[in-house]
């Protein structure tokens, strides 16, 4: 039995609808899980009933994240009700909720609420019109991008706390520089990079035609972290990259808090539009089902046998991570992305991980050994002017520059 508990649970209330037709979307397929149905919406009393367990575990803090396919499709009395239900049960637990959007829905409606509500929106927008176009098209074949940037500018105006979700496809990838100043120049200084590694619908053992290269997408993190450096203004970052931040956990022995750099899975559950709960949003197959929240408890699923089963797969890596000097920052990437090998199978990004971590390990262990320095260091009160500043600068702490 896991000793995990449950303190997030990422929610897809209308399944896979969108309305977008991205091409590398690997979730619109889901759609066949649930027969011919051609609309999933998320009723009440899941929804009730999700909260409610949810709220009733031991976690103090418990995070709601609302996905898709596009869940703004459910619309804004939807969200009231989950508010609603959070506060009738809550019991004085900290509540926190995201939403990762395509834009397309959202207006001033929207953006009041969610700044009322302080929902963290992760925003889909994969960076200038020639890049996030390119595979973000609506469903008559036209681009997304302006009016996705009329709700970024919204939402910012409107001080929503907004990220940006960018996809790194074989398109993309050969623009880090101009993807990471859009999303500076635009305000939107906290940005993810997700790699698009899907398999080809033919050949499953294949990646697909849109996917990105473990190479190619080892020099694109290695160009991004040479722009992130020089934005840094002593311990202060300029931008935040989620990837970075998270590799950055290990160099100061904290557990990253991205999932494909930890060593097991399992960390959080899925909720579907009906109720089915999964251990991954890339593991929703029928294989993989571990219950429904009308006759499951949620946390009684997330400590079972088979979701314990789970998150210890990805401990079967290749034999080649065994003896990698870079196992312990990703411990074999996440296994979804072991594909194009033979079982249990290197990570398709195996390449371009080792080339990011040798290009960027130094400068991590001196971050880190400067956050340790600054942790140890007395308050500012206790240190005499003509003390050395513990910054390690070797100027005494009247003369430095204050940056520690």
């Amino acid at each position: 039995m896991s000793s995990k508990i449950l303190n997030s649970l990422l929610i897809k209330p209308a399944g896979p609808d969108c309305n977008l037709a991205c091409k590398y979307c690997f979730y619109l397929e889901k759609a066949d899980l649930f027969g011919d149905r051609r609309v999933h919406r998320m009723d009440e009393a899941v929804l009730e009933s999700m909260i409610k367990q949810a709220l009733s575990g031991p976690a103090m803090d418990f995070s709601f994240g609302w996905q898709g396919g596009e869940p703004t499709l459910m619309g804004l009395v939807f969200f009231r009700k989950v508010v609603e239900f959070q506060k009738r049960y809550g019991q004085g637990r900290r509540v926190s909720n995201s939403l990762q959007t395509n834009g397309i829905l959202i207006d001033e409606d929207w953006g009041v609420f969610l700044k009322e509500y302080q929902f963290l929106v992760g925003l889909s927008l994969d960076g200038p019109e020639h890049i996030h176009d390119h595979y973000r098209k609506k469903r008559d074949g036209s681009g997304s991008w302006r009016q996705v940037m009329e709700s970024a500018r919204l939402m910012l105006d409107l001080g929503v706390e907004v990220n940006a979700l960018v996809v790194v496809n074989d398109y993309s990838v050969q623009f880090p520089e101009e993807i990471y100043q859009f999303h500076k120049d635009l305000g939107l200084n906290w940005m993810q990079f997700i790699p698009c590694v899907e398999s080809d619908v033919s050949d499953p053992s294949q990646p697909a035609e849109c996917a990105v290269s473990g190479v190619a997408f080892g020099k694109f993190l290695m160009t991004l972290f040479d722009l992130w450096w020089a934005d840094l203004d002593g311990l202060t970052p300029g931008t935040n990259l989620r990837f970075f931040d998270a590799v950055l956990h290990h160099y100061v022995s904290v557990p990253p808090p991205l999932c494909t750099l930890k060593q097991v899975c399992g960390d959080y559950l899925v909720v579907e539009h009906n109720g089915n709960v999964y251990p991954c949003d890339f593991y929703v197959e029928k294989d993989y089902l571990l219950g429904n929240v009308l006759d499951d408890d949620i946390n009684t699923l997330s400590q079972s046998a088979q979701q314990e089963a789970f998150g210890r797969a990805k401990s079967k890596r290749h034999d080649d991570c065994q003896t990698c000097e870079w196992l312990r920052l990703c411990w074999g990437g996440c296994p979804k992305d072991r594909i194009g090998d033979s079982e249990p199978g290197l990570s398709h990004l195996c390449e371009g991980y080792q080339l990011f971590f040798a290009h960027a390990h130094e400068r991590f262990t001196d971050l880190a050994q400067r956050f340790k320095r600054r942790e140890a260091e007395p308050p500012p009160s206790e240190i005499k002017r003509n003390d050395l500043c513990p910054c390690g600068s070797g100027k005494k702490y009247k003369q430095c520059c204050g940056r520690c």
